[in-house]
C-alpha cells in the first residue's frame, strides 16, 4: 500500500474524510481542490446515527463536538413573529430535524484538514481536466498543465462533480432535481441568538436565522419550492438575483436578510437534488459522497453518508485494491437508497402548498413532540440513520516517515 498512489478530487468533507482513512492504511494520498484554500462557513451540516460512530473511530468526536454550532433547538414563527411550534435538538434521540451534532461545513472541513495535512498532500487552486486509464494506472491532466499517474482516482467533488463528468458523462444523466432551492450566508446576529434558531415558513418558501460562533454571528437561510431553473452554478450574482425574486414579499426578517446578502463573504446557493447512478465506479475511477449518491440537503444525511462512505471505501480498498470499489458499493448501496428515499419523501412535504397546509404542519409538529408520536417518529428516523452495520476492518496502520519527509505523488511525469 505504501507504493499505491490515490488522487482525491475535492477538499470539502468526503475527500479529507477518505484521506484520513487511506493514510491510516498506508496509501499515498493527494487531494486536489479547485478553490485556492479551504472554504469557510457554509451551511450547518449534521452527523447522525452511524456517522457518529465513524467520527468516534476516527478519534475526532471530541474535536467535532467542540466545533459544533451547539444549537439547542428552533422556534418556528409566522410573518408577524408569533411562535407556532418549537423543535429541540434532544428530540428523536438527537437525530431529528435539529441534530445533536450540527456544525458549519467550513468548520468540519477545518477539523478534517488539520487531522490529515501531515500525511496527505493538498494541492489547492487546481483541478482535474482529463483522465486516461491505462495499464499502469490513471493518467491525470490538471488545469495547471501538470500531469501525473495514480493507481486510483476518487471524485469527492460534490453535486457538480468534475470527475463524474469526465468518467461517466454529463451531469444531466445523473442529477435529479427535487423541486426546491436553498441559500445560506452569514449575517450579523440581529436577533441576539445563542445556541438557538428561528425559522419562518411561508407558502412554498421559508427563511431562518441561527446563532453561530457563540452568538458572535448568525447564519441565514432561504428555501424555495420551484421547478428546475437554468442558471450558472458558479455565477453568484445570478444566484442572488434568484433568491431576491423567490423571496419577494416575504414577511418576518426576510427583507432585512436580503439587504445583508451582498455583504456576506460565504454565500451558497444550490438546488435540492439527488444523484442517482447505477454504479459509482468505472475501472480505476470511483466516486464518493455527493458526487456518487447525493441524497439532497432535505434528507439531512449528506454528510453522514460521506463519513460512512469514506470509512467503507478505505477499508475495502485496503482489503483488496482490485475489488475495493465494487465491494464498497455492495456494502453501501442499501444504506444510500434508504436515505435517498427519505430525502424524496421530505421533498414532498418540506414546503407548505397552502395556508391551510401550513397550519396543519404546525399542528403536526406540536403533536409529534408528544411522547407516543415522538417514539414512533424516532424509530423511523433511527431505522434510516442507523441503516448500515459498519464492517470491522483490520486496524489501520500508520507509515512511519523520517522527520520532514512528505509524499510527493503529484510530481510531473
Amino acid at each position: 500500500m505504501a507504493d499505491t498512489k490515490i488522487l482525491i478530487s475535492g477538499a470539502s468533507v468526503a475527500g479529507p474524510a477518505l484521506a484520513f482513512w487511506l493514510t491510516r492504511y498506508g496509501f499515498q494520498v493527494t487531494v486536489v481542490e479547485r478553490a485556492p484554500s479551504l472554504r469557510p462557513g457554509g451551511q450547518a451540516i449534521d452527523l447522525r446515527g452511524t456517522a457518529k460512530e465513524v467520527a468516534r473511530r476516527m478519534g475526532l468526536d471530541e474535536r467535532i463536538r467542540a466545533a459544533c454550532t451547539d444549537t439547542k433547538g428552533e422556534t418556528l414563527v409566522d410573518r408577524k413573529n408569533r411562535t407556532k411550534a418549537t423543535i429541540r435538538a434532544d428530540d428523536f434521540d438527537g437525530d431529528g430535524v435539529v441534530a445533536e451534532i450540527e456544525i458549519l461545513r467550513g468548520d468540519l472541513t477545518e477539523v478534517l484538514y488539520e487531522a490529515t495535512k501531515e500525511r496527505t498532500e493538498y494541492v489547492f487552486g487546481d483541478r482535474i481536466t482529463a483522465l486516461d486509464e491505462r495499464a499502469d494506472g490513471v493518467g491525470v491532466t490538471f488545469a495547471s498543465g501538470s500531469t501525473a499517474t495514480f493507481d486510483l482516482v476518487i471524485g469527492a467533488d460534490g453535486l457538480h462533480s468534475g470527475v463524474r463528468a469526465l468518467a461517466f458523462g454529463e451531469e444531466s444523466r445523473f442529477v435529479r432535481h427535487l423541486g426546491s432551492y436553498l441559500a445560506f450566508f452569514t449575517v450579523p446576529n440581529r436577533l441576539g441568538l445563542r445556541n438557538w434558531a428561528v425559522g419562518y415558513d411561508d407558502v412554498g418558501r421559508s427563511a431562518g436565522i441561527r446563532g453561530i460562533r457563540d452568538g458572535d454571528e448568525a447564519m441565514a437561510y432561504f428555501g424555495f419550492a420551484s421547478p428546475k431553473v437554468d442558471y450558472d452554478y458558479r455565477d453568484v450574482e445570478a444566484q442572488k438575483a434568484l433568491v431576491r425574486r423567490f423571496a419577494a414579499g416575504m414577511g418576518w426578517e426576510a427583507p432585512w436578510l436580503l439587504d445583508r446578502m451582498d455583504e456576506a463573504p460565504d454565500f451558497y446557493f444550490d438546488s435540492c437534488a439527488q444523484v442517482i447512478m447505477e454504479s459509482w465506479s468505472r475501472g480505476r475511477v470511483g466516486l464518493l459522497g455527493d458526487a456518487a449518491f447525493c441524497p439532497s440537503p432535505l434528507s439531512g444525511q449528506g454528510t453522514s453518508l460521506a463519513f460512512v462512505g469514506a470509512y467503507v471505501l478505505a477499508g475495502e480498498l485496503a482489503a483488496g485494491l482490485d475489488t475495493g470499489l465494487k465491494r464498497y458499493e455492495a456494502v453501501m448501496r442499501e444504506f444510500v437508497e434508504k436515505t435517498q428515499e427519505m430525502g424524496r419523501e421530505n421533498a414532498e412535504s418540506i414546503f407548505a402548498k397552502s395556508r391551510t397546509a401550513l397550519r396543519m404542519r404546525y399542528l403536526a409538529m406540536r403533536i409529534m413532540r408528544l411522547k407516543p408520536f415522538a417514539a414512533l417518529a424516532s424509530r423511523k428516523m433511527r431505522d434510516v440513520v442507523n441503516g448500515i452495520d459498519l464492517p470491522d476492518y483490520p486496524r489501520a496502520t500508520r507509515i512511519q516517515r523520517t522527520k520532514g519527509e512528505r509524499p510527493r505523488p503529484h510530481s510531473e511525469d
